[in-house]
C-alpha cells in the first residue's frame, strides 16, 4: 500500500489526538493557581524547591542532586516499596518488538509527570502515600515510520514544564504542549523529519520560554542539528546545524570530494545544559557518519564528538571541544555536560564535565572551551595511549592527517577491516546521566566496561539512500560486557572510587547528600554510600532498569521513584554481550520508594 504524504499524516495525527485530549479533559481536574505556573525565575532557583524536581537533569547544571535527606545512609535499609503504577508503551513498532522506559520523572507539589517510549505523559498524583492516575495524553505517534529509523530503541526520556503547559517529544518528530491540569493539547508543531531518517528521543531543555530541542538518526545520513521553539508563539527561534554548511566555520573539515558533510551526522539526542551567567546553551554532539569508514569522510568533522557551546538567544556557537576527531569508532560526544564551579589557583574555575563515550572523562573551561583535564574513567582502552597533557587530544592524534588512525592495529579502516576496539562502539559511558554532589566534589558515572568487535564496509555516495542506515560497517559482541559506579574528584580530576558491577550501567545516577541511587538492567535498584560506594540497599524490581532514578516529597515525606522496563538499544544490538538479560521481560512500570 502507498505510504500517505507527510501532511496527511500530520493530519491524520492531529484527528486522533484531539480525541485522546478530550478523553483526558473528560477525567476532570481543578484549575492551578497563577502561583504553580512554571517560570524561569523558578527554573533558575530550583534550589528553593527542593521537594520539586522541575528540571530534566535537576537543574541547569546537571547535577542530579537533591539536597533531601530524610532517607539517608543510616535509614536506607529500610527503604520499602510505597506504590507501583502500570504505564503502557510496550508495544512495538518498526524494527523494534517492544518499547522501553528511558524517562526522568518531573515532580512538581506532589504531582508527577512521565512518558512512556511512544511519548504518551502520564499525569500522576501521589498524594497520600499512593500514585493515582490523573490523566494520559496519547500523542498517537506514527510508529511503523518512526520506529523504522531509530537507530537506538522506542524511547522518550521525559518532559518539561512551563507556565501551564507540559511539554513533549515524540519519537516522530514532534513537539507538544499538553495543558498541565486537563491532558488536553494546546498546541504541537512538527520539529524532526523521520521521512530523512530524523526522530527524537530526548526531553526537551527550557530556557527563556524557550524549548530546546535535539535530534537522533546518525546513523541514518542525517545533518544534525539543535532548534528552539518559542513557547508564547509557538515558532521556531533559531536552528544551529551541527554540521557546518558550505563556507562556515568549521566546512574545512570535511575534505572529501563526496559531499560527506550533507549527511555527516552530528546527532544531539541527550538533552543539554544552561549557565545562565553567560546565557551559554552547552550540548553534546554525537558521531559523524558513516561510523566506522573514516576515510570516506577525511578531516576532522566539525562539530562531530565534540562539546558545543551556542548563545541561548541567537543559537551562534561560542566554542567547541573535539574529543575525538575523525571518529572511526562511533564513540559520541552526545553525553549531558555538567557545569561545575571548583577551586583555582586564581578564584573558582567554571568547569564543563563530560564522560564520553571514548571512555574518557573530560573537564573543559566553559567560558572559553580549553581543556583542562581527562583521564580514563573504564578499566580498559586500547584505541590510544592516553591524552595529550595540553590539549586534550588522543596522543596519536596528527593534524596534519586527514584520515586519522590513532593506534592503526585496532582502529577499523579500510586496511583493517575486521577488529576489535575497548571500549565498544556503545561506549564507555552512553546516554545514562552522571550525577554529581558539590559538597562532596564528587562526579559519579554510570559505566560500561565494554570491548566489542567491529567489521567495515567501504562506503560510496550510492549506498547513501533516505531512511537506510549509512554506518560504514557494524558491530559483533564476542565479549563478555560488565560496569562499574565511577567516582572523580573534581578538584583533583583523579579517579575516588569504582564499584563493579555485573552488568552494564544502563539506567543512570541520582546523588543525595550522604548516598546515590541507580539499577542494574538485570532489575536491582541499589542505594550507595556516596563516600565509599559501598551497598547499602537493594531492591529487585523484577524488570530491566533502564532509567535513572529521582527523588521528591509529597506532604512533608521524601520518596524515590524510578521507570522500570529494559528497552532502548541494548537488547537488540548487545544482548549477546549479556546473555543473562536475555531472560528479562519487557515491562513499563513506575516504582516509588519510601521508609
Amino acid at each position: 500500500m502507498e505510504r500517505s504524504s507527510g501532511n496527511t499524516r500530520m493530519l491524520m495525527r492531529s484527528c486522533l489526538l484531539a480525541a485522546a485530549a478530550a478523553a483526558a479533559s473528560a477525567m476532570g481536574a481543578l484549575p492551578v493557581s497563577a502561583a504553580d505556573e512554571v517560570s524561569q525565575e523558578r527554573l533558575l532557583n530550583v534550589d528553593k524547591e527542593p521537594g520539586n524536581w522541575l528540571h530534566h537533569h535537576q537543574n541547569y547544571s546537571a547535577h542530579r542532586f537533591s539536597t533531601l535527606k530524610e532517607v539517608n545512609r543510616d535509614n536506607v535499609k529500610n527503604l520499602k516499596v510505597a506504590w507501583t503504577m502500570h504505564l503502557g508503551g510496550i508495544e512495538g513498532g518498526g524494527i523494534w518488538s517492544h518499547g522501553g522506559l528511558e524517562g526522568t520523572p518531573i515532580a512538581e507539589n506532589g504531582f508527577l509527570y512521565v512518558t512512556d517510549g511512544w511519548g504518551s505523559v502520564y499525569k500522576i498524583d501521589a498524594h497520600g502515600g499512593r500514585g493515582a492516575l490523573v490523566w494520559k495524553m496519547d500523542p498517537k505517534t506514527d510508529r511503523d515510520w518512526a520506529g523504522a529509523v531509530a537507530c537506538c530503541g522506542v524511547d522518550n526520556r521525559g518532559v518539561a514544564l512551563w507556565g501551564n503547559l507540559v511539554i513533549s517529544h515524540t519519537l516522530d518528530g514532534r513537539l507538544i504542549a499538553t495543558n498541565k491540569e486537563t491532558g488536553q493539547v494546546a498546541w504541537q508543531r512538527t520539529v524532526a523529519d523521520p521521512d530523512k531518517g530524523e526522530v527524537i528521543t530526548g526531553a526537551p531543555l527550557i530556557v527563556k520560554n524557550m524549548a530546546i530541542t535535539g535530534v537522533a538518526g546518525a546513523e541514518y545520513g542525517i545533518r544534525g542539528w539543535i532548534a528552539a521553539t518559542d513557547l508564547s508563539t509557538q515558532k521556531e527561534v533559531w536552528r544551529t546545524h551541527t554540521i557546518p554548511g558550505k563556507g562556515e566555520p568549521g566546512s574545512e573539515t570535511w575534505k572529501d570530494s563526496n559531499n560527506a558533510a550533507a549527511a555527516g551526522g552530528g546527532s544531539t539526542w541527550v538533552t543539554g545544559t544552561y549557565d545562565p551567567a553567560t546565557d551559554t546553551i552547552i550540548w553534546g554532539i554525537g558521531n559523524p557518519g558513516p561510523d566506522w569508514d573514516n576515510e570516506y569522510r577525511p578531516g576532522d568533522n566539525l562539530y562531530t564528538d565534540s562539546s558545543l557551546a551556542l548563545d541561548a538567544t541567537t543559537g551562534k556557537i561560542k566554542w567547541h571541544y573535539q574529543h575525538t576527531p575523525n571518529d572511526p569508532y562511533d564513540y559520541d560526544s552526545v553525553a549531558e555536560n555538567v557545569l561545575v564551579d571548583v577551586p583555582g589557583p586564581s578564584g573558582p574555575r567554571k568547569l564543563a564535565l563530560e564522560a564520553d563515550r571514548n571512555g574518557f572523562a573530560y573537564a573543559i573551561d566553559r567560558t572559553n572551551g580549553k581543556f583542562v583535564w581527562g583521564l580514563p574513567f573504564v578499566k580498559k582502552v586500547t584505541w590510544t595511549k592516553g591524552l595529550d597533557a595540553e590539549s586534550g587530544k588522543p596522543i596519536e592524534y596528527d593534524p596534519n592527517k586527514s584520515v586519522q588512525t590513532y593506534i592503526a592495529s585496532v582502529t577499523p579502516s579500510r586496511t583493517n577491516m575486521e577488529t576489535d576496539i575497548c571500549p565498544g562502539n556503545m561506549g564507555g559511558k552512553n546516554w545514562p546521566p552522571t550525577a554529581y554532589n558539590p559538597d562532596l566534589k564528587l562526579w559519579y558515572i554510570p559505566v560500561i566496561e565494554s570491548c566489542n568487535r567491529i567489521k567495515v564496509e567501504v562506503m560510496t555516495p550510492d549506498k547513501l539512500k533516505p531512511r537506510e542506515f549509512w554506518t560504514g560497517g557494524g558491530p559483533s559482541q564476542p565479549f563478555k560486557i560488565t560496569g562499574s559506579v565511577t567516582a572523580i574528584d573534581v578538584t583533583t580530576g583523579k579517579i575516588a572510587g569504582k564499584m563493579e558491577t555485573p552488568f552494564p550501567n544502563l539506567g543512570g545516577i541520582l546523588a543525595t547528600p550522604d548516598l546515590i541511587f541507580t539499577g542494574q538492567p538485570s532489575g536491582e535498584v541499589h542505594a550507595l554510600d556516596a563516600k565509599s560506594l559501598q551497598k547499602l540497599w537493594e531492591f529487585n524490581t523484577g524488570g530491566g532498569v533502564n532509567a535513572p532514578p529521582m527523588t521528591f516529597t509529597v506532604d512533608g515525606k521524601q520518596y524515590i521513584a524510578i521507570l522500570v522496563g529494559l528497552g532502548g538499544a541494548w537488547d537488540k544490538w548487545f544482548i549477546d554481550s549479556t546473555p543473562e538479560l536475555k531472560k528479562i521481560q519487557p515491562g513499563s512500570m513506575l516504582y516509588v520508594f519510601a521508609l
